[in-house]
Formats: C-alpha cells, structure tokens, sequence
C-alpha cells in the first residue's frame, strides 16, 4: 500500500492564512501575558519600594540634628547691639512669636524691646516704694508668664507680662503690657531685706518664700472676689519657717507648694516639706562635685536640674523610698563640657534645656530622651544670660551688655534609642519602665514614646493568635488532604477557604462584643472544654474502632469522620454544664477572683485569651489553604512507592509526604504569622488596648498596627507624635520584610534538602 505525498502535504499545510494568523495571535498572547506579568511584577516591587521609602521619608526628619544660626539682615548676620535699659538683667525672655523681648533689670527697668534690633518698643519702671531697692528676683514659671521682685524693706511685688495681638489693616501688631495679678502695692513678707525669692500657685492661692538674714519666711496669699463691685482683695498670711542648715544661695517652690528646694553656697541641696508638722528640713544632698551655678525647675515644675562649675549637669526628682517617705533622687546626668555652666534656660513646652560655659559653648538637651541635640560655639568668652523663645525656635545671648539673636532649628529633640526602646525613668514613675503615653490633658505633659510595648504586643498577640491556629490549620490540612475522601475533601475545603472572605472587622465585632464578655462568664467552661473535647474525640475513636464491622460499614468509608460534629458539640454542652460544679470544688466558685488572689494574675475581660481564639479563627484558613495544597501536591507515587515498600499510611505521611511538603507548610505558617503580627480591627476591637509588657494571657496588650489605627488620625501633622506613628509602621514593615525573607531562606533550603525525594 502506497501512501500519496503530495495529498499528505496538502493536508497538513502548516502555511495557510489561518494557521499563520493562528501562530501569530498565539504569539501575541505568549508575549502580552510574558509582558502582563513582567509588569505585574515589577509594579509589585516598585510599590513596596515606594511605601518604603516614603516611611523613610517620613521617618528620617526625627534623626535630623538640630542647627543654629544668628539672625540675619540684608543676607548678613546682625551684629549684636546694646542691651536696652540700664542694670544687670534679672530676667530675660520673648514672647510667643519671638518677635518683642523683655528685660528686667536690677535698676527696676521693664524693656519691652524688638528681638532683632535692639529698638526699645515700650519701657516703665517697676513702682518700688521711694527708698528701697531690689534685691531680689524671683519667676514662678515661663507658662505663667509671673515673676517677682524682693525688696529691701522685706516687701514683695508680683507682676506678669502680656501680650494682645491686633490686626489693623490685615497687618499683625503685637501690644506689650504689664499686669500686677496680686494689686499693685508690695506685700510685705518679711521684716528685712529679701536676699533670695521664690513663688508658686494656681488661680486659688500662692505661696511666696523669702529668705532673710533672718531666716526663711513663708507668706500664703488667698484671693477674695467682691461680687457686688467684681473686685478681688488679696489677703496675706506670714509666717517664720526654721531655720535652715545649710547657707541659701537659690531657693524654687514646686508648683504643689509643698515642697521648697534650697541650693546651698557650698554646693549642698536641701528640701523642705511645708505641709511637714514645723516644716523640717528632710533631706540634705550633695548636689554636684562643684559649686552650684544653675538651679531652674524644668517645664511642669516636677524635675530639678542642677548645674555647676564643673559642667556638670544633672536631673533630680522626687520618689518615695522603702519606707514611702518622699526623697529627692538624682535621675540622670547630661553629657556636657568641663568649664564652668553660668547661664541655663528651660524649654516652655518640651522637657528641653539650654546651657551656655564660659567659653560661649551652647547645649541644648532633652530630658527625657538624655540627649545633647546641640552643641555650638555662639559667642567668644562668657555669655551672662541666655533665654529661650516659647516655641524653642529663637535665642537671646547676652554677653558684656550686648544681645544677638539666634534661630534655632529643633524639631524632634525626644527622640532617641534610649526613649524608643530603652527604659526610661519618667517624672513621677518610682523607677524606669518601658512606657507609651503620646499625650495627656496638660501641657506639662511628658510624651513617652517607647515602642518597647507596641513591639512586644504585636508579638504577643501574633504569638497567641498562632499557637492557636497553627495546630488546628495544619493538622486539619494534612487529614484533609490526606485522609479525607475527595467527595466530603470536595466540600469541607471550600467551606474551610470561604472563612477566610469574612471581614476581620466582624470578627473584632463578635471577640469584643460577645466572646470576651461569654468567656468572662464562663471561664471555667472554657478550659473544661478544652479537656473534655480532645478526651470526647479519643473515647469516640476508641469506641467506633471497636465496635463490629457489620456496624463500621454501614458508614461509607471517609465519611465516619462527619460523626465527630455532634460529639464535638455534646462535648462542648456537658463540659460548660459540669463547669459550675467544677468552679466550685476547685476554684471557691469563682475562678476569676482565685486566679487574683491565689495566683496573683490579673484579669482584663478583653485579653490575650480573647485576641487568640478570634485572631486564630482569621489565620485557620490561610494556613489551612496552604498546607493543604502543599501536601496534595506531593506526587502520589510517592505515597504509593512507601505503601508499597511495606510502611504504613501514617510512616509514609510522617516519612515522606510531610518532608516533601515542608516547603509549603513552612511557608503556609509563615504567611499566617504575617497576617496575624499586621492584624488590626480584631486586636483593636478585642483588646483593652493598653500598652504593657506582660505575657500573662488574661492580661489586654497594644500591637504597633492598632496602635497606629487609634492614633494616627489625632496626631498633628509634622510633630514628633506623626513621625514616630510613622516610624512605627516602619517597623512592622522591616519585621515583615525580615520574617519573609527568612522564610523565603529556609524554605529555599527545606526544598533543596528534600527535593530529591
């Protein structure tokens, strides 16, 4: 039989129009889906880098050195110029806009004067009875605005200085003015000359201490309103406090007006409780290994700070010792120079501070972070008086009777390694902790920003979420793909994946809601059980294994397991009905109250607890998912080379088919871990959101996510509060990255080692 050629040719053309417009729409296809999925890729790429870097960008203004530099005129800096007024300073500050200054004087001068020029805008005399003279000075707080002069007839004269802001024309004008908040008449304190002054109060009372060659004075002032004329008569109550032992060189009021803190001459520091039986002095400290030549209370009047001829500079506040008695502590020391510090201004709303030596070396610090910001060389010799502007932006150096003005740029002084994930010893705390507190009611405040207890919730919750979930997801997997028939694998499988489409906002809904309050409830029932299920589900197993065959068959094969539901659900029934009784033989009928008090465990009703099972229920599908698609997609003759080698169904799945699929299952976990350390809707609305550093599992925690969610929005844009949010997302964007490409290694690994299977 011959075969014809030229027909077969004809037949299997591969050349006509069709097969050629066939190849090149094949073609386009080949090369759109190659360029659909290169750009798909790298768009991929290119906007996890974008959100990288616009973290970043965010992130990197908070490491940003601070600068300073002297005001300029006409692209030059302006030379310094005369001090305006005549007299030693005895006060030196600006207003809110650092455009007018203020100097006081000890010739009685009050200069309203321009921060830039030098040009005086207004200037009065302090109303000094004729024949007396100042002798001291005194300044309740720079958010008060009040200071107060001692005179030589043992009087005192309080005054405060304001400033109205106008608009005439569209043009802002600043009009300075001086105001007398207790009369304008000197209240006599003591019976001699005031050497050293100090004050404090509220709109209530005020409290003015005046050291004589006497001895100290005490002087109570309380305010009484005429409602008929809208007048306020200020009544004065004195009294002689004993004598100190220790020479007075500064003295400073707290604002509570218990508490007096006395610098010595000799470098001694002494406290005095007023509200004391005879006001004893109960502490007496070495302050510094030099003499004391800065003693200024920092913003919110909680903390000391204390400088000397040495350069040292330290921080003191007060916390109750062993006994719970009161005791002023040294807290910390700044980093500073070796010449003497002979000027010091605090900060008017941050827990800053500036310092000026001898040599005109200038440093600014912050408190809390225990950071030197600054360091600069401003003048050339000895520098009498510095003053910060209110917003920290603006600078006033005094040397030899001349100002200059200085710009300063400073935005993020809090910020630090120690204060993000150090501890830090906060005004108030008995002893350093990790603490996130962004902001309170009063602008006292001090922001703690510790990322410490955002970082360890996160993990916490993610850990608890995962040891719930894990096990549950993977073991479901491995019976599901492993054991289960296809026909009921063909319907738990998308039951299972569908979990996974349910709004996590949902389940934060139904844990907050419902859940915590019912395993407040039932707390007992809870871990009864979780006894009785997995011995329910064993005694089942044990018993249908036993049982005869005639009756195991009526059952088709694979599908026994479905008889599992309602010994899950009778198991679930009679461990909370046997709860009470349980709870009462071994908890006392209350397992809450002995878990306090026996244990010493707190309880929270929206807990880790809580957090796990409903955060658990959100990673089981993902988990599950993948898992079991990585071990169905171990080929079978695998299982069927072990089964046939004579291993068992359950050696061959523990041998073979796990180490094959540990890749995925490796992945799978990783990827559920992803999801549960970025979740943030369950763990906001189930959680007491309290940022603390405790593994105890009935105990709330704050993961950076939910924190980031509750905070954001009432932050102010640009401050440091919206950059450390930022930096926060900073963070669990580098865990993710860091987890992920360690999975993607070890994964890499997982399947060189087992490939050759």
């Amino acid at each position: 039989m011959s075969i014809d050629n030229t027909s077969l040719a004809t037949e299997l053309d591969f050349d006509t129009p069709a097969a050629k417009r066939l190849r090149k729409f094949r073609a386009l296809k080949d090369k759109s889906a190659s360029v659909g999925i290169a750009f798909g890729g790298i768009s991929v790429i290119v906007a996890i880098l974008l959100i990288f870097f616009y973290l970043l960008y965010e992130v990197a203004p908070l490491f940003h050195s601070a600068e300073i530099k002297q005001w300029q005129a006409n692209g030059q800096a302006a030379a310094p110029y005369e001090a305006p007024g005549r007299g030693k300073t005895l006060y030196l500050t600006m207003e809110e806009q650092a455009e007018i200054g203020l100097r006081v004087t000890d010739q009685g001068e009050i200069i309203f004067f321009d921060t830039r020029t030098g040009d005086i805008l207004q200037q009065q005399n302090i109303p000094v009875p004729a024949g007396t003279e100042i002798t001291s000075f005194a300044l309740a707080s720079d958010a008060s605005r009040i200071f107060a002069v001692g005179l030589s007839d043992g009087k005192v004269l309080a005054m405060k200085h304001s400033y109205k802001s106008t608009y005439p024309d569209g043009k802002r004008v600043i009009t300075p003015f001086l105001e007398f908040p207790f009369g304008e008449e000197p209240l006599s304190v003591a019976d001699s000359a005031v050497t050293e002054l100090a004050l404090n109060g509220d709109e209530e009372a005020w409290r003015i201490i005046a050291s004589t060659e006497q001895g100290l004075a005490l002087a109570n002032l309380s305010f009484d309103e005429n409602f008929i004329t809208g007048e306020v008569e200020t009544t004065v109550d004195t009294e002689a406090l004993p004598k100190l032992r220790v020479p007075v060189s500064k003295l400073l009021l707290m604002p509570d007006r218990r508490w007096l803190l006395i610098a010595g001459n000799d470098n001694k520091l002494a406290v005095m409780d007023l509200a004391a039986d005879g006001s004893e002095t109960t502490q007496i400290l070495d302050a510094s290994t030099g003499n004391i030549t800065g003693f200024s209370l920092l913003l919110g009047g909680n903390s000391l700070m204390v400088a000397d001829d040495n350069g040292g500079i330290s921080q003191w506040f007060l916390i109750r010792d062993d006994k719970n008695i009161w005791r002023l502590k040294k807290i910390r020391s700044f980093e500073g120079g070796t010449t003497a510090i002979n000027g010091m201004s605090m900060e008017h709303r941050r827990k800053g501070f500036a310092t000026i030596d001898t040599n005109g070396s200038l440093r600014l610090y912050n408190s809390t972070a225990n950071r030197n910001v600054l360091t600069e060389q401003v003048v050339t010799g000895t520098a009498s008086t510095i003053a910060l502007s209110p917003r920290s932006n603006a600078l006033l150096v005094e040397q030899d009777n001349k100002l200059s003005f200085w710009l300063i740029d400073n935005e993020h002084p809090e910020v630090s390694w120690d204060a993000l994930w150090g501890e830090v010893w906060y005004e108030g705390y008995q002893e350093p902790d990790y603490t996130w507190q962004s902001s309170a009611s009063t602008n006292d405040f001090e922001p703690k920003y510790s990322l410490m207890p955002l970082a360890f919730g996160t993990l916490k919750a993610a850990f608890y979420a995962m040891l719930l979930a894990t096990p549950l997801a993977i073991c479901g997997a491995i019976y599901t793909a492993y054991f289960m028939v296809p026909a009921l694998r063909r319907k738990v499988k998308p039951f299972i994946e569908l979990m996974e489409a349910l709004p996590t906002v949902i389940l934060g809904f139904l844990a907050g809601l419902w859940l915590a309050p019912f395993m407040e409830t039932n707390l007992t029932g809870i871990f009864v059980c979780l006894l009785m299920i997995p011995a329910a589900i064993l005694i089942f197993a044990f018993a249908w294994a036993s049982m005869p065959k005639h009756i195991r068959y009526l059952i088709p094969e694979g599908w026994d397991t479905a008889m599992l539901i309602p010994v899950i659900i009778l198991a679930t029934f009679f461990g909370l009905w046997i709860a009470d009784g349980v709870e009462q033989v071994l908890f006392a009928g209350d397992m809450r109250e002995w878990i306090t008090t026996e244990l010493g465990i707190n309880y929270d009703q929206r807990n880790a607890l809580v957090v796990g099972i409903a955060m658990g229920f959100a990673v089981i599908p993902t988990i599950f998912s993948i898992t079991e698609d990585a071990i169905f997609a171990v080929p079978k003759h695998l299982s069927y080379g072990s089964l046939a080698l004579g291993a068992t169904p359950w050696q061959t799945l523990v041998r073979v088919v796990m180490p094959t699929a540990s890749p995925g299952i490796f992945s799978a976990v990783m990827i559920g871990m992803g999801r549960a350390v970025g979740e943030t809707m369950i763990v906001l609305m189930a959680t007491g959101n309290t940022p603390i550093m405790d593994i105890n599992i009935f105990e709330g925690m704050r993961t950076l996510a939910a924190n980031i969610a509750v905070e954001m929005p009432e932050s102010e844009v640009g401050s440091t509060h919206f950059r450390i949010l930022f930096l926060a997302a900073f963070v669990l964007f580098l865990f993710t990255f860091m987890v992920n490409t360690l999975a993607e290694t070890i994964r890499q690994h997982l399947r060189k080692k087992y490939g050759s299977l």
